[in-house]
């Protein structure tokens, strides 16, 4: 049983879908499993829709994310406001980090970091890491700026020392996360809040005890749970699952088909053959004999710990089981 409940807190997870597109088998996966985790635990599921990407945030995303999930089968027990109608709230806690100096205005270009940058390309963890050409500068430096008309960032500054935590799924995790991943940026001058700031704001605000999420954030965690520090709030747990890829080992993609659950839908898939390859890539079952998401629920009730035996590689999906309606 997670951390979250062992301590007496109430389990509460959040199904956190980006209309920046539409939802491929890949979402619905990890949506599954966070659905399936906490209806197991009896615990409560938020949904929170993640739409500050503004430049790249489709119109339509975000009743297509609710019309994937209910079509699947899935339900929840509260939806949070748009993240985009919650600026001040974001706004609010960059400013008490900035009374902290936690975060420091950095007016570096991406060429210019790339350019500073000692490591190849091929070694970064999770984007290229910020080499420190502007940390010195306090978070006062900004009204100097700001009189200039200078565009510029809000990185936080990362601890010096080694950060560990422990993952559900994967276990212990530890990194010197300031050497390996940098300083990171948490908002702008002139735009909304960054993802690190607006998920863990609202993470807390919204009593969020476990983060169930895709493997491709394990590195978010580390800056997440810097910014719980600085601000002194108590951190979730973490679980993250592997992601989908297709037979050539790589992320889902359109190489690989058209995956999205809506194209499912309009070709006259049923839900159940999706669920029933979900329910087998986790071990769940034998077969990808479809299932129903209430059938599902149930085998998963049957089976004490069923998240410990997802298998810790990628789900490698070439539709054996998901053969078109005649």
């Amino acid at each position: 049983m997670i951390a979250s409940v062992a301590s007496g807190r109430i389990l509460r997870s959040r199904l956190a879908p980006s209309p920046t597109g539409a939802q491929h088998l890949g979402n619905a996966r990890t949506f599954v499993i966070c659905w399936l985790y906490t209806r197991c635990q009896e615990g409560e599921l938020l949904l929170r829709i993640e739409d500050l990407d503004t430049p790249r945030t489709k119109s339509w995303a975000n009743q297509q994310a609710i019309d994937d999930l209910k079509w699947l089968g899935i339900d929840w027990d509260a939806t949070a406001p748009l993240q985009s109608l919650r600026n001040s709230d974001y706004q609010e806690v960059l400013d008490a980090l900035k009374q902290k100096q936690q975060v420091y205005p950095c007016t570096c270009s991406r060429s210019q970091i790339e350019a500073c940058s000692s490591a190849p390309h091929e070694s970064y963890l999770d984007g290229v890491v910020y080499s420190g050409q502007c940390t010195d500068r306090s978070a006062q430096d900004s009204e100097r700026l700001d009189a200039q008309g200078l565009r510029y960032a809000w990185r936080f500054r990362m601890p010096q020392s080694l950060m560990t935590w422990h993952d559900e799924l994967l276990g212990p995790q530890s990194l010197d996360a300031k050497r390996l991943l940098g300083d990171f940026i948490i908002a702008r001058n002139y735009g909304p809040a960054a993802y690190q700031l607006a998920v863990t704001v609202d993470d807390h605000a919204q009593g969020i005890t476990l983060v169930l999420r895709g493997d491709d954030l394990v590195y978010s965690t580390y800056r997440q749970l810097a910014i719980y520090s600085a601000m002194n709030w108590p951190s979730p747990s973490w679980m993250h699952v592997p992601l989908v890829v297709g037979p050539d080992g790589k992320r889902l993609a359109k190489r690989h088909g058209d995956t999205r659950l809506a194209e499912f839908r309009a070709k006259g898939f049923k839900p159940q053959q999706i669920l029933g390859s979900i329910a087998q890539s986790l071990s769940l079952t034998n077969s990808d004999a479809p299932l129903s998401a209430s059938d599902l629920l149930s085998i998963a009730k049957e089976s004490p710990y069923w998240w410990e035996k997802i298998p810790k590689d990628p789900w490698v999906f070439d539709s054996p089981g998901l053969i078109p309606p005649n």
